[in-house]
This record gives structure tokens, sequence and C-alpha cells, in this order.
């Protein structure tokens, strides 16, 4: 049975998963790469950027999780780029290069399609003006039998959340107050009823929160 999960989903202290101002010279605005530390220096990372090292402890076995058993993702379109409204650099092609990491099919929701992006290793990128009901239907069907990751921006995890259609969710609180962006748990009073809940400290300073859907 396909799954939908979240992982390695950055959030600060005061809930925020990304800071104000998101731009093209900051792609989580005004929180800078402070939430995203502790990934940085994972064995994981560092493989995907094709560098040696690493930290190998707690961190990454976590980071690790994110690509198993994926068959598709679903992302919103501040994930995919800085750009709002309708499309005027047709140019954009993500922020990952010409090879992005996911090697599946991943389907960006935006209020205004456009061509699919076919890029190397796999990822193609389509684009869907639907709710989340319905894009989690198209990705299931593309995720062939494989599990569906739900890759964000706040708005996209916090509406899957919403229609109670997220299996599982790894967050990770970093050490940091941010104040002001996109919270995640607005609105999500009573949440912890529909999922059972650990989590794991790490030396690094963050401490990783798995929710599992109570079936």
């Amino acid at each position: 049975m396909t799954r939908v999960r979240v992982h390695n989903f950055f959030l600060s202290l005061d809930g925020f998963g990304t800071g104000e101002g998101q731009s093209l010279e900051r792609p989580f605005g005004h929180a800078g790469m402070g939430l995203q530390g502790w990934f940085f220096a994972t064995r994981t990372f560092r493989a995907m950027q094709g560098q040696p090292g690493g930290s190998a402890g707690i961190d990454d076995r976590f980071a690790a999780a994110w690509g198993a058993g994926i068959g598709a993702e679903i992302m919103g379109r501040n994930k995919f780029g800085p750009q709002r409204g309708p499309w005027t650099d047709d140019e954009w092609r993500g922020w990952w290069g010409e090879e992005p990491p996911f090697h599946t099919p991943v389907f960006v929701l935006t209020h205004h399609p456009r061509p699919s992006i076919e890029m190397a290793g796999g990822t193609t990128f389509h684009f869907l003006d639907a709710s989340p009901a319905e894009a989690l239907a198209v990705a299931t069907e593309a995720a062939g039998g494989l599990d569906v990751r739900i890759g964000g921006g706040v708005t996209t995890v916090r509406e899957f959340l919403a229609a109670d259609l997220i299996d599982e969710l790894h967050a990770v609180i970093a050490p940091v107050v941010l104040g002001r962006g996109e919270r995640l748990w607005d609105g999500m009073e009573g949440l912890e009823e529909r999922f059972t809940i650990e989590s794991t400290s790490s030396p690094s300073g963050v401490t990783h929160l798995v929710m599992q859907r109570d079936r």
C-alpha cells in the first residue's frame, strides 16, 4: 500500500519552516541556512554533492531515509522556485541544477501550470493546479506502488496534514528562533491525536520528531 511521507522537514523552535522574504538570493528568506546545518554535515548530504566524508550518526540515519521506497514527490511552487504569479521565466528549472536529487516524477502544485520539464537522472517536473487529494491520486499512480513523498514547503505540508493525507512526518527541530516566516502548526490543534509521536535528540542540537499516523 502506498504511504504518504514527509522527511527531513526543517523547523525552528517556534515552528517556522522558512523565514520571511524568500528570493533567488535567499531561498529560505531571513532564516538563511540556520535550520539546515545538521543536514549539511551528514554523510548523506555530502554524498549527494559528490563529496566524501560527513557524519554517520543519528542525523545521518534520519537523513538517509528520505529516498528509500519513494516513487514520486509532490512539492509546492515555492519549493520549486522563487517566482510568484504567472511564469515570467520559463528557463527556471529549479534550485538543483541539471540533475536534481529526486530521480522520480515530481508534481509541483501551482495555479499556473506549464509544460513538464524532463531533467537528467530520471526527474521530471510536472505542474498541476490541483487539490491535495487530486494531486495525491496522480502521484500515487505515477509512483507505481511505491510511496509518495510530500517535499514541502510549509503551506503544502500543512494542507496535506489538514486533509489527513500524511501517514508519516519526520520534522527536525533546530535550536533557532525565527520569529516570522511560515509556521507549520497554525490551525493544527489536536493533530497529535491522529499520530503516534516519538522524538530523538541528537548531539548536533536538533530534535528528530517522527509522527506515525494511527490507522
